[in-house]
């Protein structure tokens, strides 16, 4: 028997053991994925007293997969929710909201109970009770008055009415005021009002008992009591009785013992459930009032669940346990002497938790237990469901079996999920618990999330969690850097929950570790990363500070930490904060090893807190203290203090800036093979704060006694992260400087070496590209020295042609930056790597770059070349691109190749034989493109070539193309030969004709100094006319002329010329000077015809003309030639003086200014090459210009002699006007017949009745009417005359009959009812003004 127990024993302990670890995971994404029986997650209290008022609600909330549905019971029976309409139950919920307006209440009182239930199970809720509030009526009684005499005591019944729950006591008069409480008068638990002596006071008519019902929220009252105290000296029982006295005391007037009021007697019991509160109360009569206190026998009280209320009459203890059990004495004292009373006190219980059967999930084949420990007094009973129904009324299964407390399910099958309900209960409640049994088959899930990381600082220890769930149960196992199997041992410790620890961390310890999840149906891995951080500490504490007052202390705090955390520095005054009102804080951060300082400062702040120092100006006595500096970061803090001293201010010494102090005490922490920390402590700065700190570098290895330059850190660190080359031998040295310069060198640091390793980088700039047909060249940026990492530095060379199945070909070499391959196809792709390597290993995979082998001239011309011309001077060119194999190369474009063979108007042998290839290049693959300032009426001869890198391929075949007419050319020249009062023109056709010439258009007019001062006169003339003589001109007027040629695309560009008539003089000599005319130096002097008709030198120059005007000697000539440097010439005639000259450039006309009175020059114009020889000149002309210049002023083209003439011609005109009206004053015009057919009124005959008026045309003859002045512009203007084209128009503004018919406009007198009808709203005619002036 015994041995059948001890193995029961162990059997449970083991299957308690292998079921304890396996839990439901809280992670709600597992969850959803997991079939889940239900689980009641909110429910009402077992007891519910609902307010009438308002709706029942009562709450069942449970989870599950697939969501449970839910059902109800009422005092043990199926409720059905669906049948009764005023019960509501939430949807996918099993809440029930009961609306009971208009309904009795008392109807839905009851025991109630939820079940919850799916597919894997049912749950049930607790059994929860519905009670009505109910706030009864305080029963009628007969309240007496009440009668004491002073001194004794006295109590107040109150007796409420029983309530549910029960209402809340409290004592007031009729003003609505709380009678005061005190040692003396004290409320008891159940609402009675003591006093443990009465005092003439007390004597009142409204001591009123209120009772308020908190779920009613109703108050109601009792009757007043009225209360009389008496003070008598001598008082009998006789007349005791006639005052109805109430209480009597033998010795009424003196001081008595203490006595209980309440509870009565020596001792007394109190029951109380465990977990609820023990209330005792003791309530005692005395005079004087008697003092309470409390003990408890055995024991002392609970002093952190105990209180004492109303004046320790009253001791309540909360969460009453089994220990609280026991004989509580309270003792009234006065000084009369003390009396006790013994309150016996048990604790009983309501069943309670000591183990509640908990949720399993269970893999097939596997075992479970279930348990269901409580207690309580009396022992509870434990009775079992399963689903809601008791085990005993289930179907039978043989893998469970029932122990009292305890089910047992071994070897569980899929399908066999449940809910177990564990009730336990005694006569004083009942617990009820629900626990799934979940069959699952589910592969490792790591629940901790994926590359989270742990920092910790060193020497610390370190926690890496890999919280998972499976079913079966995972095994966890834990890897360091996917390499390294971890055990538990000294150094590390796995827990069941399989979290990591590691007890001391060092930085050896960082690193990534892996935590591998496995059962029988799979695996899971999940990387977690430990950091362990160097630890804050402050190198240079804040120092003792002696200051005088008004001047400022510096506290310098300056730390090291791991240059990965943000630290934070606070500093303290007397351990609390700097004062708010003048602190100008500072939050310190340092991102990527660099200090940032983000600060918040008041206007006239005194403390500023910096990176790493305090200081406070203007010191006064109130700042004498202890200040301490804090650094914190996420992981850890250091701090220091010391103290300021303020003194008496003496007179302050000069300051003196000087260079800072070499750093001191340089230390290597933080070793690696690639880095290093270097610390050092920052020197005097000398009165200059220090901006940067300069850290340099020797190798002892390659460049011993040369140190180079590193890094530069902010003058605020004190620190610096160094990233360092294999294979050097370092030594280090840190410089200060600040405003006035550098400090000396520091001590160098102790020497670290790093070790030889493999490249960590590949040569740079990689590339291939040949440089002839058949090689291709390979070529690279070399490593530097501290790139090679080790000795034997080289290169491995791979290609291969790209897309083509072959293997890489190789090759190494050492000290070269390329390599040449022989032998390749002319531009081909190929793949390209290039690798570092040393003794110690290759570098890291090269990166495949593409090159192309040696390019060669291209095979093919492009096809399809078509011309479409767009106009006269541009056109657009297509061709088909050339393939890329023939290409050979890489391309660069295409170029179009163009010449002008000859002008369409030209025979071909005519073919301009100097034409020279015009060339377009068009970059890219582009198949199209425009041809720029073709010459119109052309023919144009074209090929393309395709063009690579070495040059370019054949031509297409020649494609020719017309373009179509344009505008001529100016015409080749102008030649004008004066006379006295006519100018002869001779022209010469334009040297590009751009078309078929279909003529001339010359425009000329007077012109006085350049500005047209006449009329412009417009003569055209067919092609063959290449001269005119303009007759009956004025003499001595200048003109200018325009003349340009025409096609039947329009006129070309003009050629202009001014030129003047002769001077009205006679000649002196018959020598080329024309005599001496008029005294106005205006006007110019042209030498005869025949004189200056000389031939030309060369064939390029034809007539040259010389003329003298106010500006200087005029030259004009005839070019026919093609260059560019023309100049004249010109020298004093019989002077050995030498030839001076003046470029022209391509003018036909140029002024020589400045020239001498009275002084005959030899002129002539020369072509030039630009190499200087003489290659064509003119014959010389010799020019005179006047000593005494005449001035002769033509009248006619006198602005104040035109003015006058108009306003004589306008007074002739209305003086005409007047006799013309008054000649015909009565009679009337008749207007031709309807207009003959509208025709236009101004060619149209007007004719008065005693002959023709004349007519009024607009032709190009420009012929006045008679009688009238026509102005300059050959138009007859509104105002001078009323005989206007809107008078015979069809708009104008004339009036007309009905018929159209004109009305007698110039008739003296109107007709009454042509003007009745008639009236114009325009402003009448000079003519009708006539009239009525008449």
């Amino acid at each position: 028997m015994d041995f059948r127990l001890s193995f029961g024993v162990l059997l449970m302990v083991f299957l308690c053991h292998m079921t304890s670890a396996l839990e439901v995971p809280l992670d709600p994404k597992v969850l959803e994925g997991l079939p889940q029986p239900p689980t009641i997650t909110l429910q009402s209290p077992k007891d519910y007293i609902f307010d009438p008022r308002e709706n029942i609600v009562i709450h069942c909330e449970a989870k599950g997969k697939p969501h449970p549905s839910f059902s109800w019971t009422r005092n043990g029976t199926h409720f059905d929710v669906e049948k009764d309409p005023k019960v509501l139950m939430k949807p996918g919920s099993g809440t029930l909201v009961i609306d009971i307006s208009g309904e009795k209440a008392e109807a839905y009182e009851g025991t109630y109970q939820c079940t919850a239930h799916n597919d894997h199970g049912t749950a049930v809720s607790n059994n929860i009770v519905i009670r009505q509030s109910r706030s009864p009526l305080w029963s009628k009684e007969r309240i007496e008055a009440i009668t004491v005499q002073m001194g004794v005591s006295l109590v107040l019944q109150c007796r409420p009415p029983a309530g549910l729950p029960p209402p809340v006591i409290f004592w007031m008069d009729n003003n609505f005021q709380r009678l005061p409480l005190d040692r003396r008068v004290s409320q008891a638990l159940n609402g009675d009002l003591y006093f443990s002596n009465v005092l003439s006071e007390d004597t009142r008519n409204d001591y009123i008992c209120y009772a308020r019902f908190p779920h009613t929220q109703t108050i109601q009252q009792k009757q007043p009591i009225s209360v009389t105290v008496l003070e008598m000296d001598t008082m009998n029982e006789t007349v005791a009785s006639l005052y109805n006295i109430t209480k009597f005391s033998a010795n009424p007037a003196g001081e008595y013992r203490p006595g209980f009021m309440t509870p009565l007697g020596d001792t007394s019991t109190e029951m109380v459930l465990r977990g609820e509160t023990l209330e005792l109360e003791c309530i005692a009569e005395g005079l004087p009032t008697p003092e309470m206190s409390w003990q408890k026998d055995g024991g002392e009280l609970p002093t952190s669940r105990v209180s004492f209320l109303n004046y320790k009459k009253t001791v309540k203890i909360s969460d009453v346990s089994e220990a609280d059990a026991g004989d509580y004495t309270c003792t009234a004292t006065n000084r009369l002497g003390t009396v006790d009373h013994v309150i016996k006190v048990t604790v009983k219980a309501a069943p309670f938790w000591i183990s509640a059967p908990r949720n399993l999930i269970l893999a097939p084949n596997e075992t479970g237990i279930l348990t269901c420990r409580v207690n309580g007094d009396p022992k509870p009973e434990i009775r079992w469901f399963i689903n809601g129904v008791p085990l005993e009324n289930a179907p039978e299964d043989h893998t469970r079996k029932v122990d009292d407390d305890t089910v047992i399910l071994s070897n569980v099958q899929s399908g066999s999920s449940a809910v177990y309900q564990c009730n336990a209960s005694n006569e004083f409640g009942y617990l009820i618990a629900n626990a799934f049994v979940s069959v699952l088959a589910e592969p490792p899930r790591v629940l901790t999330p994926p590359n989270q990381v742990y920092q910790v600082i060193t020497n610390s220890p370190a926690l890496l969690h890999c919280a998972t769930f499976g079913s079966p149960i995972p095994t966890i196992t834990w890897f360091k850097d996917s390499k390294i199997s971890i055990k538990s041992g000294d150094s590390y410790v796995i827990h069941e929950n399989g979290t990591l620890e590691i007890n001391v961390a060092q930085s050896q310890n960082s690193g990534k570790y892996t935590c591998i999840a496995t059962n029988n149906l799979g695996i899971k891995e999940n990387h977690v990363f430990l950091e362990v951080k160097e630890p804050t500490r402050i190198l240079k504490q804040p120092e003792y500070k002696v200051v005088q007052r008004g001047m400022s202390a510096i506290f310098e705090c300056k730390v090291k930490h791991d240059p990965s955390l943000i630290p934070t520095m606070t500093w303290l005054k007397n351990n609390g904060k700097l004062p708010d009102d003048e602190r100008c804080s500072t939050l310190t951060v340092w991102p990527k090893r660099k200090y940032e300082l983000k600060s918040s400062c008041l206007p006239f702040a005194r403390f500023e807190v910096d990176a790493d120092s305090l200081t406070i100006k203007d010191v006064t006595d109130e700042d004498e203290g202890t200040y301490t500096c804090i650094m914190s970061t996420t992981l850890d803090r250091d701090s220091a203090s010391a103290m300021l001293t303020v003194v008496e201010a003496t007179p302050t010494p000069a300051i003196v800036y000087e260079k800072p102090d070499p750093p001191t005490d340089l230390e290597l922490t933080d070793q690696t093979e690639r880095s290093v920390r270097l610390t050092w402590i920052p020197g005097d700065e000398h009165n200059s704060p220090t901006q940067k700190f300069l850290i340099q570098f020797e190798d002892l290895l390659h460049q011993p006694n040369v140190w180079v330059n590193f890094t530069e850190v902010p003058g605020m660190s004190t620190t610096a992260h160094l990233d360092l080359s294999p294979y050097v031998y370092y030594s280090f040295r840190v410089l200060a400087k600040n405003q006035v310069g550098y400090s000396q060198p520091s001590q160098a640091s102790r020497q670290y070496r790093t070790n030889p390793a493999a490249p960590d980088d590949n040569p740079s700039h990689v590339q291939g590209e040949g440089t002839e047909p058949g090689n291709l060249v390979i070529s690279w940026r070399s490593l530097t020295g501290l790139q090679s990492n080790g000795p034997g530095l080289e290169y491995k060379v791979q290609w291969r042609q790209k897309d083509v199945d072959q293997e890489w070909s190789s090759r190494t070499v050492a000290n070269a930056s390329q390599l040449v391959v022989s032998g390749t196809p002319v531009f081909a792709p190929y793949e390209i790597k290039v690798q570092s390597l040393n003794d110690y290993g290759n570098g890291p995979e090269a990166e495949v770059i593409i090159g192309y082998s040696g390019e060669d001239l291209p095979l093919s011309a492009p096809d399809g070349v078509l011309v479409m011309v767009h106009n006269s001077t541009v056109a657009e060119v297509h061709w088909e691109p050339v393939s890329s194999h023939s290409i050979r190369g890489k391309l660069k474009g295409y170029k179009v190749y163009y010449r002008r063979e000859r002008g369409l108007h030209e025979a071909e042998e005519e073919a301009d034989q100097e034409s020279q290839d015009q060339v377009l290049t068009f970059n890219g693959n582009l198949t199209e493109g425009h041809l720029p300032g073709l010459q119109p009426y052309s023919l144009y001869n074209l090929f393309i070539r395709v063009l690579n890198s070495k040059g370019e391929g054949p031509p297409s075949p020649d494609k020719q193309f017309e373009t179509p007419e344009g505008v001529p050319g100016p015409p080749s020249f102008l030649q004008v030969n004066p006379g006295l009062d006519s100018l002869t023109l001779e022209w010469g056709p334009p040297l590009n004709n751009n078309g078929r010439l279909i003529g001339y258009t010359l425009r000329y007019q007077p012109a006085n100094a350049t500005i047209e001062t006449g009329l412009v006169k417009i003569m055209d003339f067919p092609v063959n006319e290449t001269t005119v003589t303009l007759d009956s001109l004025n003499s001595s007027v200048q003109y200018k002329f325009d003349l340009n040629a025409k096609t039947i695309k329009g006129a070309g560009p003009s050629i202009t010329k001014e030129a003047s008539t002769f001077m009205e003089t006679t000649p002196t000599a018959p020598t080329a000077e024309v005599g001496k005319g008029p005294t106005d130096p205006t006007t110019p002097i042209t030498q005869s015809p025949p004189l200056h008709k000389a031939p030309s030198v060369g064939p390029v120059f034809g007539t040259v003309n010389t003329s003298v005007s106010e500006e200087g000697a005029v030259i004009s000539w005839e070019y026919f030639g093609h260059h560019k440097n023309i100049y004249v010439e010109y020298t004093v005639e019989n002077s050995k003086e030498g030839w001076k000259k003046e470029s022209v450039n391509s003018s036909h006309s140029h002024v020589l200014k400045g020239l001498k009175p009275g002084t005959s020059y030899r002129v002539r114009v020369v072509a030039r090459d630009p190499a200087g020889p003489m290659l064509h000149s003119t014959n010389e002309e010799v020019v005179t210009v006047p000593a005494v210049p005449s001035r002769h002023v033509d009248i006619a083209t006198q602005g104040w002699f035109i003015g006058l003439m108009c306003a004589i011609a306008l007074l002739i005109l209305v003086l005409l006007i007047v006799c013309f009206i008054k000649r015909n004053k009565g009679g009337k015009y008749p207007v031709k017949e309807k207009e003959e057919a509208h025709q236009d009124p101004e060619i149209q005959p007007m004719k008065e009745d005693d002959g023709t008026f004349g007519e009024y045309s607009d032709t190009e003859d420009h012929k006045p009417l008679k009688g009238s002045r026509t102005p300059s512009n050959g138009t007859v203007r509104r105002d001078e005359s009323d005989d206007s084209l809107v008078d015979y128009g069809e708009g104008g503004d004339g009036q007309f009959n009905e018929d159209g018919s004109f009305i007698g406009q110039y008739s003296g007198k109107k007709e009454k009812d042509t003007h009745e009808g008639n009236e114009s709203s325009e402003a009448p005619s000079p003519v009708n003004a006539m009239n009525s002036f008449v």
